[in-house]
């Protein structure tokens, strides 16, 4: 996937497009999250080594594009939403890059094993999870669409719809950390107390992807409800 304009020159008159590029950028790195457990779940360490190493590629170039987008982004908006909003989804933004990055980043250190009984539903759990930052995604490239409407009318319904299908989307994601999280203690007593931590921490942090993509569509209702 392909990022290659300068965001001074995707600014123009609006914040918006580079607001959607960064996000595009965050979740195409969430996207490899699924790729990469498969790598893992085969035992194949080079495979997973090297989409680390996209994601980690992707998390950098969305990090310059937030640093870029803070500098050049104007000091006041002549529309219906404050810096400090879109400086906040940014953020949250941002931060799906960040922890797909560090999960991936603490399983490879530790070619971690994932036990049999756990694969099927944590590929599923991976899945969903991705599926909620690509929601998440159709939500925010909806942004100028509300400007252009003035944060009125039919568009408005639409994008409330986005949030509520992306709040459901978490929701299912929930479940499926609880189901795994519970097959995981039933498998405790057998495992290595410290291979046990590190498989939750996991699932937290692959849980947190999703969170933090529903945080993203929380800051773009708020603006709708000002």
């Amino acid at each position: 996937m392909a990022f290659s304009n300068p965001i001074s020159n995707l600014f123009g008159k609006s914040p918006i497009r580079p607001l959607q590029e960064h996000m595009s950028l965050v979740v195409s790195c969430a996207s490899l999250l699924e790729p990469f457990f498969e790598a893992v779940i085969n035992d194949n360490w080079p495979s997973a080594s090297k989409i680390f190493d996209q994601i980690a590629e992707r998390e950098n170039r969305a990090d310059d594009l937030k640093k870029e987008f803070r500098l050049n982004m104007p000091k006041s908006l002549f529309m219906p939403m404050s810096r400090t909003d879109l400086l906040s989804i940014l953020a949250q933004q941002d931060d799906i890059a960040n922890t797909s990055k560090d999960v991936c980043g603490i399983v490879l250190g530790r070619e971690m094993d994932i036990p049999n009984v756990l694969q099927s539903d944590l590929m599923g759990f991976v899945k969903s999870a991705i599926e909620t930052c690509e929601k998440a995604l159709k939500a925010i490239n909806e942004l100028d669409e509300l400007l252009e409407t003035g944060f009125s009318g039919q568009e408005v319904k639409f994008v409330k719809k986005l949030i509520r299908d992306l709040d459901a989307q978490e929701q299912k994601v929930d479940k499926k950390e609880r189901k795994l999280r519970h097959r995981l203690f039933k498998l405790e007593a057998d495992m290595p107390p410290v291979n046990v931590m590190f498989l939750y921490s996991t699932i937290d942090n692959i849980g947190a992807v999703a969170d933090t993509a529903e945080r993203v569509g929380n800051r773009l209702e708020l603006l709708l409800a000002k």
